[in-house]
């Protein structure tokens, strides 16, 4: 009778288990980013903004402000936003998520976004950076195809204060060796299925594209940090900061990046990097 019952117990937490792991996807965030987005062809991009960021959201305008700041007075409408996600990720605690995808500008292909969300203490979701690369849109799927999802960590730090500290160490080393290589600081620190983005060209689908874009990088970047969150898991995190450098021609140029960092089985690893430069300023 004991073996009976031991088997039957056996077998139901393994019934349930895949339900389990069903139960935590991207789903949700990737419901809140379509919401966003047909708010953001109804409403146009100033309101719709307004209305889906959290209280601490920013944007790169062309440094991190507050997008209740940056969008404080009234605006038109203006012509049509159109985005759709084609992947996304989420924390195993189901609290923090992020999207990315094409979107058109007035009817014509325009760049890639890239949302990271935060679950409200009311269960709503609203995010917390909104900004993507210029990435050439051609051959991506178009709107209402079904969204690609980054598989779940391996391991969870337990806390999002124990989280940021493991992520702050990770991102102190690649900054540290991006001194030297930002290739090689870089290929040291991503994920199997990571995506690092930043310059013109498409999204990297392989190993050898992701390569060619750490080849449109400069050699060498000075990075420092400026502020980011974990999830309650410790499980995902995202990060943003400045980033500096000096081209090939000795000019001296800045911008900043925007990561999301996973705990994998071999510890944090980046999964998503994006490098925005800010626009030299204008001949005078």
């Amino acid at each position: 009778m004991k073996c009976s019952s031991l088997a039957l117990a056996t077998a139901l937490v393994a019934a349930a288990l895949p339900a389990a792991a069903a139960a935590v996807d991207p789903a949700p965030v990737v419901a809140a980013e379509r919401a966003f987005a047909a708010d953001g062809l109804a409403l146009g991009v100033r309101d719709s903004f307004l209305k889906h960021s959290a209280p601490e959201g920013i944007v790169l305008a062309p440094d991190p402000t507050l997008a209740r700041a940056a969008f404080e007075k009234p605006a038109p409408k203006g012509p049509d936003l159109v985005w759709w996600p084609l992947w996304a990720g989420i924390a195993r605690s189901a609290d923090l998520g992020f999207t990315t995808g094409p979107y058109t500008l007035g009817g014509k292909p325009a760049a890639w976004y890239f949302t990271v969300w935060a679950k409200q203490p009311d269960g709503s979701w609203k995010w917390l950076f909104d900004g993507g690369p210029p990435s050439d849109t051609t051959g991506a799927a178009p709107k209402d195809s079904p969204v690609a999802y980054a598989r779940l960590s391996a391991k969870q730090a337990g806390s999002p204060a124990r989280a940021m500290t493991e992520v702050s160490r990770a991102e102190s080393a690649l900054a540290a060796a991006a001194r030297k290589d930002v290739k090689g600081a870089y290929l040291a620190h991503i994920a199997t299925d990571a995506r690092v983005v930043g310059s013109k060209a498409k999204p990297p689908a392989d190993r050898a594209a992701l390569e060619a874009e750490l080849d449109t990088r400069p050699q060498v970047i000075v990075f420092s940090p400026l502020g980011g969150s974990a999830s309650s898991a410790g499980d995902l995190a995202w990060t943003y900061g400045n980033a500096h450098w000096t081209t090939a021609e000795g000019q001296d140029r800045r911008g900043h990046y925007v990561r999301i960092w996973r705990n994998d089985a071999g510890g944090w690893r980046l999964l998503y990097d994006q490098l925005l430069a800010v626009p030299p300023p204008k001949p005078s």
